[in-house]
């Protein structure tokens, strides 16, 4: 793999990652309900569910998964349910956010972080875009381990700083906003849920 080729990847994925799907649906959402630092815990469990994926296309079994018209359909309608149920949550909540409190301990942080793994893990179009992606940039004759290795290190870094971005805007927008408008801000964070959940229940597996 050249330098070219190496470029017109992370070009590839840079414009990709800044166009809003689920994911960064979802960690909007977190940020704008819980703040910054949920919003990026929501960022790392999807880097880690996107990792996986990335992983089982470099071995080949993403696409013998993606041959399963059975599974493909299991994994998309689950990931829109958990979606619209996230979404209808915030929507239905009478709780009101405050627009400055501190997120709580732990168990919010990682239940944010379980929020973006499942959610990611639960997309089969990130197994779509991965298996169809690499094979294009990867040249069959170098190092195929090296080549998918430094593919994989530039995917992650592109979205960590894709998503963080999107997470500090959210929350900014949240500070701004002011104490008034966070429990609306927070509705809106919902519906976006809810509009990504159908979105990923039209996915076709073609």
């Amino acid at each position: 793999m050249d330098f070219d080729a190496w470029l017109a990847f992370c070009l590839t994925e840079t414009l990709l990652c800044f166009t809003p799907g689920p994911a960064v649906l979802l960690v909007v959402s977190v940020s704008v309900a819980r703040g910054a630092r949920a919003g990026l815990h929501s960022a790392l469990g999807v880097l880690v569910a996107n990792t996986l994926y990335f992983a089982l296309s470099a071995a080949g079994i993403g696409a013998a998964l993606l041959a399963s018209h059975g599974l493909f359909l299991a994994i998309k309608w689950a990931g829109a349910a958990y979606l619209v149920w996230l979404g209808a949550r915030m929507l239905l909540s009478r709780k009101e956010p405050s627009a400055t409190a501190p997120l709580p301990p732990t168990n919010s942080r990682s239940r944010s972080f379980l929020r973006g793994f499942v959610v990611q893990g639960a997309n089969p179009k990130a197994l779509v875009f991965f298996t169809a992606l690499l094979p294009q940039f990867v040249d069959p004759g170098a190092s195929i381990a090296r080549q998918v290795l430094i593919l994989g290190i530039s995917s992650v870094a592109i979205e960590i700083v894709a998503l963080a971005v999107y997470a500090v805007c959210a929350a900014r927008l949240r500070r701004a906003a002011g104490a008034g408008l966070a429990a609306p801000l927070e509705r809106v964070g919902g519906a976006f849920l809810v509009a990504a959940g159908a979105r990923l229940a039209w996915v076709r597996s073609e």
